[in-house]
C-alpha cells in the first residue's frame, strides 16, 4: 500500500470516534506502518513515509499536530505556520532524531527536498467538536520572513515614535529586511559579563480569518464533523485531489466509506479556495 496524507485521513476516518474521544491527541495511535518519524516536543510531529518517484502519491508530508479546549486553534510556539519546509532543515545536526528515524524506516529523505505541511486541529465547545486535517497555505496567508519582518517594523516604528526620532524610509527598510529570519531570534545570545543567556522565541496566534474552527467565519465546517482541507485552485487541480482521495480509501479498504462525505469548495477570507472533504464524527 502506499503512503500518504490522503492514507493518513483514511486512518483517521476509520478510527474517527477514538479521535474525537481521546483526551490528548499525541496519545492517539497512529498508523506507525505509514509514517517515518513520529516526535514529540520537537517540530514535526509525524512525517508520512516517502514513496517511490514517479507515483500519484509522493508521501513524505509532514504533519503538526494543534489541540485545543476550544474552537480557536491553540497557539504556535516558536514557530510559524507554513505550507511547506524544505526538508534539510529539520536533518541538521550531529544527533538528529528525526534523521535517524527517517533513514530507519529506509526513506530516501533527500529524494523530496520540500514538504508539505499539514496540521491536524482539534477544537472543543462544550458537548460539539469539530476535527481539521489542514494544509499549512490555510495558516501561511503571507511568506513567514514578511511576517517577521512587517512586525518588526511595526515595533521600531513604535519606538521611533515615542523617542521622538526619525529615520529615513530606506534605513527602516535596511533594519526590517535584517530581521526577516526567524534563525535570528532563536539563536541563543552570549553577552559578556552576564551571568545569564538570552534566546527570544516567536509565538504566533491564528486570527479569526485564519481560525478553520471559528463558526462564524467558517459555518461550512460544521460541529462534530471531521475534515479535511486542501488548495485547489482549478478543475484539474480538484480531479487530482478526487481521485487521489479515492484510490487512497480504496486501497486501505475503505472506499464504500467515501459516499458518506461531503464534498465541497470552501473560500478562504485571505487566501483562495480550499477543497474540503466533511464527514460525520458521530
Amino acid at each position: 500500500m502506499n503512503n500518504s496524507i490522503y492514507h493518513f485521513f483514511s486512518h483517521l476516518v476509520v478510527q474517527k470516534t477514538d479521535l474525537a474521544s481521546i483526551r490528548h491527541l499525541d496519545k492517539f495511535r497512529f498508523d506507525a506502518s505509514m509514517l517515518s518519524c513520529k516526535s514529540k516536543g520537537k517540530s514535526p510531529d509525524l512525517a508520512i513515509r516517502l514513496n517511490a518517484h514517479g507515483n500519484i502519491f509522493s508521501g513524505g508530508e509532514l504533519v503538526e499536530l494543534k489541540d485545543s479546549a476550544s474552537f480557536s486553534v491553540s497557539s504556535f510556539n516558536s514557530t510559524i505556520p507554513t505550507g511547506s519546509k524544505p526538508i534539510a532543515d529539520l536533518i541538521m545536526g550531529k544527533n538528529n532524531i528525526i534523521r535517524d528515524q527517517m533513514k530507519k524506516i529506509g526513506d530516501d529523505i533527500e529524494s523530496l527536498p520540500i514538504r508539505d505541511v499539514f496540521y491536524l486541529v482539534r477544537g472543543r465547545k462544550k458537548k460539539a467538536i469539530k476535527i481539521c486535517l489542514v494544509h499549512g497555505k490555510f495558516f501561511e496567508t503571507v511568506p513567514g520572513e514578511m511576517l517577521i519582518s512587517d512586525s518588526f517594523r511595526q515595533a521600531f516604528e513604535e519606538r521611533m515614535k515615542e523617542a521622538g526620532e526619525e529615520f529615513s524610509q530606506e534605513f527602516k527598510e535596511k533594519i526590517t529586511k535584517l530581521f526577516s529570519h526567524q534563525d535570528t531570534f532563536s539563536k541563543v545570545r552570549t553577552v559578556t559579563k552576564a551571568s545569564v543567556r538570552l534566546r527570544f522565541r516567536i509565538m504566533t496566534e491564528v486570527l479569526a480569518e485564519g481560525n478553520i474552527l471559528n463558526s462564524t467565519k467558517y459555518p461550512q465546517i460544521k460541529d462534530n464533523t471531521l475534515n479535511f482541507l486542501i488548495p485547489c485552485h482549478s478543475t484539474e487541480e480538484e480531479n487530482l485531489h478526487r481521485k487521489r482521495m479515492k484510490q487512497a480509501f480504496s486501497e486501505f479498504g475503505v472506499g464504500s466509506l467515501l459516499k458518506n462525505f461531503d464534498i465541497f469548495t470552501l473560500k478562504h477570507l485571505l487566501n483562495g479556495p480550499f477543497l474540503v472533504f466533511q464527514t460525520a464524527i458521530k
